[in-house]
C-alpha cells in the first residue's frame, strides 16, 4: 500500500514523503496513529494544501520534546521488585510501569507508548531504555530492576546486577560481602537470624509432639504388659 507521511517515521522516511508499506502495517499502525494517509489523489492534494501548518506544528512539537529531552537526560530510576536469587524477576517489567516509574520521578511526564520495549524484562540490572518524545527525539533512560533500595545502590555503584551464586555456603557469604554495603548486610542477618530462630522454634515444636506420642506409645505398650501378666 503506497501512503504519505504525515511526519518522520523510523526507518521509512520524512514527512510529506510517499511510500509504500505492507496493508497490515499501515492499518493497525500508521492510519489509526495520524502518521500517515493512503496515497490518493485527493490525500496528496490535501497534504500539499496543508504541509505549511503540518511543519509548523511538527517543529513546535519538536521544541517542546527538545526540552522535556533535557530534563530527562541522564535520569535513572529504581524499580524494586520481588525476584529469586539467580536473579528472575517473579513477573516482569512493562513499558507503562517504566513509564509509571520515570513520571513518578517528577522530570517530566512521558505516556507508555513513548516507551521503546521490545520484550518485557524478567530480570534485575541495569538497562537502557529509549523514550520517543518526538519522531525526530530520542532519549535513553536508566532504569535499574532490584530486589530492594540497598540492592539498587549497589547495582548503581558497580554497574552490574546483584545475582548470587550459591553453589557453596561460604562463596555465598564472600560474593555478598563484596556486593552489599554493611547496612544490607545487617538487615540480612537479622532476617536470617529471625528465620533460624523461627526454624528451631518449629523443630522444637515437632520433637515436643513426638515425644509425646513416644509417651503415649509406652504407656499403652506397659498397660498391655500388666493385662497380660494378670491374664496369667
Amino acid at each position: 500500500m503506497d501512503v504519505i507521511l504525515l511526519e518522520r517515521v523510523e526507518s521509512l522516511g520524512n514527512m510529506g514523503e510517499k511510500v509504500r508499506v505492507k496493508p497490515g502495517y499501515a492499518r493497525n499502525y500508521l492510519l489509526p496513529q495520524g502518521k500517515a494517509l493512503r496515497a490518493t489523489a485527493d490525500n496528496i492534494a490535501y497534504f500539499e494544501s496543508q504541509r505549511a501548518a503540518l511543519e509548523k506544528l511538527n517543529a513546535e512539537k519538536r521544541v517542546e520534546a527538545e526540552k522535556i529531552a533535557k530534563k530527562l537526560e541522564g535520569l535513572k530510576v529504581s524499580m524494586i521488585r520481588n525476584a529469586a536469587e539467580g536473579g528472575q524477576l517473579y513477573g516482569s517489567v512493562t513499558a507503562r510501569d517504566i513509564a509509571d516509574a520515570i513520571n513518578a520521578a517528577g522530570k517530566a511526564e512521558v505516556a507508555r507508548n513513548m516507551v521503546v520495549v521490545n520484550q518485557n524484562f524478567k530480570t534485575i540490572g541495569l538497562f537502557e531504555v529509549p523514550v520517543v518524545l518526538h519522531p525526530e527525539v530520542k532519549v535513553a533512560v536508566t532504569i535499574n530492576i532490584a530486589r530492594s533500595e540497598e540492592e539498587a545502590k549497589v547495582q548503581a555503584k558497580t554497574g552490574k546486577a546483584v545475582v548470587v551464586d550459591y553453589s557453596g555456603a561460604s562463596e555465598t557469604t564472600d560474593a555478598k560481602s563484596a556486593l552489599l554495603d554493611a547496612d544490607a548486610l545487617a538487615a540480612e542477618a537479622a532476617r536470617n537470624a529471625e528465620e533460624s530462630a523461627e526454624a528451631a522454634k518449629d523443630a522444637a515444636k515437632s520433637a515436643a509432639k513426638s515425644a509425646k506420642r513416644a509417651g503415649k506409645k509406652a504407656d499403652k505398650a506397659e498397660s498391655d504388659a500388666e493385662e497380660d501378666v494378670a491374664d496369667e
